[in-house]
């Protein structure tokens, strides 16, 4: 028989597992999967396998060859004879998910949005990497008249809520082990896992994050989360998280608070973290001035090619600020001294490790104003194919730079961050 890519967890249990030779190793009693913070789909780390003296023992989907319609094949027959013993993290499809209430919100199952359903079964699936993942939920509505059951609808997982370690009430769900599942995710991601995490669950992750961290998620939410988020913690802690905010991110931010709100954050920060912001707070926000950032990558003319491409390679740097860097007389911290013009990094890519900046300047390139409104701003990019733009005062002082990820934040629409998507992973 041919071996599916596609099955149903229930249709797994009770299957006879055999090993390469054919032998029978014992029958599949359960599914354990690991679920994921956020809406990513879970995945499958592998088999319970019931042996032939009822002991029940683990084997890894690594060890799994083949799953056909009468049978599970593994690759070796040589498999852990420990007993199995459920892990942190780690859930049985049969045991734990199956039977949950769980909430849609499928736009093609209107008549099933937000309204408490029974999960079926989970529909696992191998991707492109030769993982298995659940990648979709089978579940039935209440009862309809005269006691007929309810239609079987077939969901993906995105659309599913109250499947989460917490919905499913496993032990462990602290918050160091959040923590943990939180390491090596970006802060879009974690930004998202932290929406989906009951309200006081959220504060309490929150306030164990350290100050970059949290700066970083807190940058990544919708307006609305961060001024919620802002609000519950510590006036000292919010002063703290605004400091470690890009400074254009922090001055948005203060900009949607109560002006005496604002000012009180501001007088709690570090006035030398604090003047930018403020020198932010005085341009519109729809403007070059209120989009920019007070920090880019500003050299004087004196600066080999060597340290400026040692400059544009840090870490912190985003891809757009990366792309230009900008030439002016001391003082380089913005407002600089005359702004003399830009180099492209893929100028400074061609140009013999020794040149000076200074040789190899763009003094062409228009400027914007902080004046500048929005629609001039994207025009700017689009006619020139810049994602970073300088922006000059009437003096020809540098006060900073927009880029496209800049003008992308206030062109989208305010909800855009609630919007899922499956192609971002």
């Amino acid at each position: 028989m041919a071996a599916v890519s596609k099955v149903f967890a229930a249709r797994l249990a009770g299957l006879v597992v055999l090993g390469p030779d054919g032998e029978s190793v014992g029958r599949v009693r359960d599914v354990v999967i690991t679920i994921r913070i956020g809406r990513q789909q879970p995945r499958v780390l592998g088999l319970v396998v019931e042996l032939l003296t009822h002991k029940r023992i683990f084997v890894p989907m690594l060890r799994v060859t083949a799953i056909e319609p009468s049978s599970v094949t593994l690759t070796t027959g040589n498999v852990s004879l420990r007993r199995f013993a459920q892990r942190l993290g780690e859930v049985l499809v049969l045991a734990q998910v199956l039977d949950s209430k769980v909430r849609i919100d499928d736009p093609e199952l209107p008549d099933l949005h937000n309204d408490t359903v029974l999960v079926v079964d989970l529909g696992l699936e191998l991707t492109r990497s030769r993982d298995w993942a659940a990648a979709r939920v089978a579940v039935r509505g209440h009862r309809g008249r005269l006691g007929r059951r309810a239609p079987l609808h077939v969901v993906d997982w995105p659309h599913v809520h109250g499947l989460t370690p917490q919905d499913l009430a496993l032990p462990g769900q602290g918050v160091s082990q959040i923590l943990m599942q939180f390491e090596g995710l970006r802060a879009a991601d974690v930004a998202n896992a932290l929406r989906e995490l009951p309200e006081k669950r959220r504060l309490e992750v929150a306030i164990a994050l350290d100050d970059e961290r949290l700066a970083d998620v807190v940058q990544e939410l919708p307006d609305d989360d961060q001024i919620d988020l802002l609000g519950k913690l510590k006036a000292e802690r919010a002063a703290d998280i605004l400091e470690a905010m890009d400074p254009d991110d922090a001055a948005d931010l203060l900009g949607e608070l109560p002006d005496a709100e604002a000012e009180t954050l501001l007088r709690l920060m570090d006035p030398v973290e604090s003047e930018p912001v403020r020198r932010l707070l005085e341009h519109s926000p729809d403007t070059a001035g209120g989009l920019m950032t007070p920090e880019p990558v500003i050299l004087n003319p004196a600066t080999t090619v060597a340290e400026a491409l040692a400059r544009v390679r840090i870490q912190d740097l985003t891809p757009a600020i990366a792309s230009l860097v900008f030439v002016a007389r001391p003082p380089s911290a913005t407002p600089t001294g005359h702004y003399l013009g830009c180099v492209h990094l893929q100028q400074l890519l061609r140009e013999p490790p020794a040149s000076l900046v200074g040789g190899i300047i763009d003094k062409d390139l228009p400027r914007l104003r902080p004046e500048t409104p929005l629609a001039a701003v994207t025009r700017y990019f689009a006619t020139y194919n810049l994602v970073c733009g300088p922006v000059v005062d009437d003096e020809g002082h540098l006060l900073g730079a927009v880029t496209v990820d800049d003008v992308l934040d206030h062109l989208l629409p305010e909800d855009w961050r609630d919007e899922e998507g499956d192609d971002h992973e």
